[in-house]
């Protein structure tokens, strides 16, 4: 989501466009807590080590944020409670005592990343409290099945507190109206899962935690409570405005001739286009966003990226393993962009597209064409002459580059555009490939004179063109031609470069990336695998002495498998029939990804027979099948080593 923001906002300064990148660390997650606690620190001193990392690491790939800040300001602790308050005092919150978990050990309620169980939408076992990983869902910690507290292991227990929430239903209409009919330009993805949101109706939803890291609620009676991260860290994005623009900061949130555009990734759609949308609305004094151009998720060599695992290509080590290299990390960035779809990065692809795109092709030309205007002029921009069809027709062929190129931006297809600008590049070896200067040479240097001129004012479009996507190397080959600065105006046009103009001797702009380096960086992810595998082979904690009395309460039974077949619309459960000796029952459970349905009929299982029903994709399930997880993580049913008959019970 930088990167794209990034091209965006450097296209806009290029038109001249009077625009302001915010940006900032969302310091006030639950996942802070959890780490400080696991390390013996504070959460500060967690948050201060990660924002100067991350914030070097921008700047290293030439993130160009006007404003880079953090929520744990002084400046957003007074905007976020400030705007707290004014809701709170236009009655735009409603005040709701609920019960909610709590471990007696712990003696603390469980914020919701401190509580997992089982997804009661798709049956995953390993589901926080407030969304499920493996579908998306957004989930409320008492909506889980089996919760059990991150903190100590503990079955927890429901206990009443007092919240504030936000009624999101009241703003539904205006919601609907916006979005639906106002932004059908939005891109499918965004404007599928907004209106997926709103078919099944929006609910109130706490804006207060029980929770002791985070910025205090600013009522009284509200001791020990804090604002929920969601509503607390969009409000950042104003707050860091004000840090930038303290006396003008209201302009480009409060004029209706502002355009506010939000780049995020899939997982935060419903907060930016319906939850912050419904405080701006609440609060009264904002403009709302114009567009929300998230992209779907990148993988990484085919799997999930997962910062938790350590599954992931590091900002900050990447620009120590590849010095120099940022806009190769750029560009296979945005080529590989999910703007519609997963797509995957893998480090073939990336060594692929940099020796095969970046340097076989953008810097293959402009080397060549550097390097001939050496040899044959002295490094002297040589005057065009009489233009022949070839010229013209090269010409035709990127005159219109501004306004397409433009366009791509505009609507958020970055792909496209990136293609745009990587065409001049193939326009220009095709040029000099078809027009052989350098045997033109020997016998009519004045055509070659004019060959070199519009070989030479492709280059000053490329320099041009790369500037929003590989900002380094745009300002290197600038500098190597002598063209002051990036003018969008000009681009598509064959007088940028005036005659007689001398231009450095040519760098390399790109360079081969060879095996090695990537190799070695598979072999990291390989590691990484394995640890993983290690890591999650460990056998859990020993849960606390229960008694026969609580063993006794389980009503574990073996059954016969009738019939299995997949739930409609998931690809994680498994619906079976089963024999449990007084007749059939149904169970789902989510094991899909290790069976295929015809494993498992005929085969005997163990299940639990106790379990109240629940509601699993709109089946219900009449208990829980039993199974254990091997070291890769394949989970597999747990059943008698010989034939038993059905409705045994287990003990």
């Amino acid at each position: 989501m930088y990167v794209p923001a990034d091209i965006y906002t450097r296209y806009l300064r290029l038109r001249g466009e009077d625009v302001v990148m915010i940006g900032g660390s969302d310091e006030h997650g639950v996942p802070i807590t959890i780490k400080a606690q696991k390390e013996g620190v504070t959460p500060q001193d967690i948050v201060d080590r990660y924002h100067n990392i991350i914030k070097d690491s921008m700047e290293g790939l030439g993130i160009s944020f006007d404003v880079y800040s953090r929520t744990t300001s002084e400046m957003h602790h007074h905007t976020a409670s400030d705007f707290f308050r004014k809701l709170y005092d236009k009655g735009e919150f409603v005040e709701k005592t609920s019960m909610q978990l709590y471990d007696e050990k712990a003696d603390q309620y469980l914020a919701d990343r401190y509580v997992t169980g089982t997804c009661p939408h798709c049956g995953n076992e390993r589901a926080y409290g407030d969304q499920c990983e493996a579908c998306g869902s957004s989930l409320n910690a008492t909506d889980l099945i089996n919760p059990v507290s991150a903190i100590t292991g503990n079955t927890p227990v429901l206990k009443e507190t007092k919240h504030w929430y936000m009624p999101l239903d009241k703003w539904e209409p205006r919601l609907r109206e916006w979005i639906l009919e106002q932004h059908k330009e939005w891109k499918p993805n965004v404007y599928g899962q907004c209106k997926s949101w709103l078919d099944e109706h929006l609910q109130p939803r706490a804006v207060t935690r029980d929770l002791s890291w985070g910025i205090p609620v600013p009522v009284e009676g509200a001791e020990g409570k804090v604002l929920y991260v969601w509503f607390d860290a969009p409000i950042g994005y104003i707050s860091n405005t004000k840090e930038l623009l303290p006396d003008t900061w209201e302009r480009y949130w409060k004029d209706p001739e502002t355009r506010i555009i939000h780049f995020i990734g899939k997982d935060n759609i419903v907060f930016h286009c319906l939850i912050f949308p419904s405080m701006l609305m609440a609060e009264g004094s904002y403009q709302l966003p114009e567009n929300v151009p998230a992209n779907e998720f990148l993988n990484l060599e085919g799997d999930k990226i997962s910062t938790s695992r350590n599954w992931a290509v590091w900002l900050h080590e990447y620009l120590v393993d590849f010095p120099g290299k940022q806009d190769v990390l750029r560009y296979v960035l945005t080529a590989n962009a999910p703007e519609s779809k997963d797509n995957d990065f893998t480090w073939k692809d990336f060594q692929a597209r940099n020796n095969n795109e970046l340097v076989a092709i953008l810097g293959n030309f402009v080397n060549r064409a550097l390097v001939l205007t050496h040899k044959f002029f002295g490094g002297i921009v040589p005057a065009a002459h009489q233009l022949l069809d070839i010229d013209l027709d090269a010409i035709n062929e990127f005159k219109n580059v501004k306004e397409t190129l433009g366009a791509n931006i505009e609507n958020f297809r970055f792909r496209e555009a990136l293609k745009d600008a990587m065409n001049l590049a193939r326009i220009g070896n095709k040029y000099l490939a078809d027009t052989e200067p350098w045997k033109l040479a020997k016998t009519d240097m004045e055509r070659v004179e004019t060959i070199m001129n519009l070989a030479l004012q492709i280059t000053a479009n490329l320099a041009i063109a790369f500037e929003p996507f590989l900002p380094f190397s745009a300002e290197k080959l600038r500098h190597m031609i002598g063209l002051e600065g990036a003018d969008w105006n000009k681009l598509g046009n064959t007088d940028i470069l005036p005659a007689r103009q001398a231009i450095a001797q040519p760098e390399l702009l790109f360079e081969k990336i060879e095996d090695a380096a990537i190799d070695a960086q598979i072999e990291r992810l390989e590691r990484i695998k394995q640890e993983n595998i290690v890591a999650a082979f460990k056998p859990a904690p020993v849960a606390p002495a229960v008694t026969i009395d609580d063993f006794a309460k389980l009503d574990i039974r073996v059954g016969t498998v009738l019939e299995c077949s997949k739930v409609k619309k998931s690809d994680k459960l498994l619906q079976f029939t089963i024999d449990d000796g007084m007749g059939s029952r149904t169970i789902v459970s989510g094991i899909a990804k290790w069976y295929e349905p015809e494993q498992l009929v005929g085969k005997q299982v163990c299940f639990i027979a106790n379990f109240p029903p629940r509601k699993l994709k709109g089946v219900e399930s009449q208990g829980m099948i039993l199974s254990a997880e091997d070291a890769d993580g394949r989970l597999i049913v747990i059943g008698p080593t010989g034939p038993v008959k059905p409705g045994v019970k287990v003990g």
